[in-house]
């Protein structure tokens, strides 16, 4: 008995390293068009905004972008244990855009109950993503990966409590004044950080988190004095989400998420501030204003049994837009999905997914409905290391 208790000391104390990952290759057609840079995924925002935008319909891909590498470590210390978390993908972004190309996931590391880097915002909800082929998910979740400085006062098997501060950021649109000198000048000032964080509740029927932020976001004007086109908005949100097992073999994962001035944190959103008339001012005839948006989720994923599953649901988000904004602006996105997933072994993943996107603008009257078939494989692997 004193060698068991020993070797049970010993291996509590231990520090461990896993690497884990996937091989992903993703293949399908889009029976519609949508922007080339977006073109393996269902994104209602980069749906064409007008008659052929990108082209004619129809559109074959391959591509190997959603391949995963990463690396946990958990070091036992007299603080709590020290962990660790690298990962990266090869889905570009931003100036990748429609690039295969080594993309940050996580660089996040926690000791105890504080934590700093970046990894996901206190104020998402991972757990509300289903089990899909397509890489970008429902358009109406919080979904966001940001750097951060975070405080876990409470983390337990029934009751979880984070709180952080983020870094800022947002983006703005200058609506039907784009092409107007006295705006080219106007410069964003983030002064301070995002305030967020999440409580969450489980039990046996599944588990509730509901989660907030609020952020402030300013903007200087470098232009001649005639106009004082310089503000501040303050953002805020509200993330209510669940996932509520409904039997042995199901689960359904929900969001409903509310407030103004947050689209940088949703999956699939444009711009956090819109520009407003304000023609009743003659020093400020325009203002920015946070934009108010809704998004909802409702999934199922279900197991039909050892070796399939399936998927299906649906999500949305609205704008409200403000006054001066374009009329092609987006206004609402709508994003539904059904797949069946064959898992020959455990760690293998192939199967085929039906996608629908539909996009509709703030007040020109179009709209563009768009239909996908995707095939992927996917290989698992992880390899656990003590030391």
């Amino acid at each position: 008995m004193a060698n068991e208790k020993a070797s049970t000391e010993r291996e509590k104390s231990e520090s461990t390293i896993d690497l884990y990952g996937f091989v992903m290759t993703d293949t399908g057609y889009d029976f519609g068009q949508i922007d080339p840079q977006w073109f393996d995924v269902e994104r209602p925002t980069k749906l064409p905004a007008f008659a052929n935008e990108f082209g004619g319909n129809g559109n074959t891909y391959f591509g190997v972008r959603q391949t995963r590498f990463g690396v946990r470590t958990s070091t036992p210390t007299d603080w709590g244990d020290l962990k660790t978390q690298f990962e990266f993908e090869l889905f570009g972004t931003g100036v990748d855009a429609g690039q295969t190309t080594f993309r940050l996931r996580h660089a996040y590391g926690e000791l105890g109950q504080f934590g700093a880097g970046q990894t996901w915002s206190p104020f998402m909800d991972i757990d509300v993503f289903p089990n899909l082929l397509e890489y970008w998910g429902p358009n109406g979740m919080v979904f966001f990966r940001n750097v951060q400085v975070r405080w876990m006062p409470i983390r337990s098997s029934h009751t979880e409590v984070i709180a952080a501060l983020e870094r800022p950021g947002a983006s703005a649109d200058q609506g039907v004044y784009s092409d107007r000198i006295e705006l080219q000048n106007v410069k964003p000032r983030f002064n301070l950080p995002d305030v967020s964080g999440h409580v969450r509740l489980t039990r046996n029927w599944g588990y509730v988190q509901a989660a907030g932020i609020f952020r402030k976001i300013g903007w200087v004007d470098y232009n001649d004095p005639k106009y004082n086109l310089s503000g501040t908005a303050y953002g805020w949100g509200v993330n209510v989400t669940s996932n509520l097992k409904l039997s042995s073999r199901d689960i359904a994962r929900l969001a409903v998420v509310y407030g103004e001035g947050v689209e940088n944190y949703m999956n699939d959103a444009p711009v956090d501030i819109g520009i407003k008339n304000n023609f009743g001012n003659p020093v400020t005839p325009v203002k920015g204003v946070p934009l108010p948006v809704l998004g909802v989720v409702s999934f199922l994923d279900h197991n039909w049994g050892e070796r399939f599953s399936s998927s299906a649901g649906y999500s949305m988000v609205n704008i409200d837009n403000s006054n001066a904004q374009n009329p092609a602006d987006f206004h609402q996105g709508h994003y539904a999905l059904a797949n069946l997933l064959y898992h020959p072994v455990p760690t293998v993943t192939m199967g085929g997914e039906f996608q629908f996107g539909r996009r509709l603008n703030f007040s020109d009257g179009y709209s563009f409905n768009d239909y996908k078939m995707q095939f992927s494989f996917k290989y698992d692997w992880k390899k656990s290391f003590a030391y």
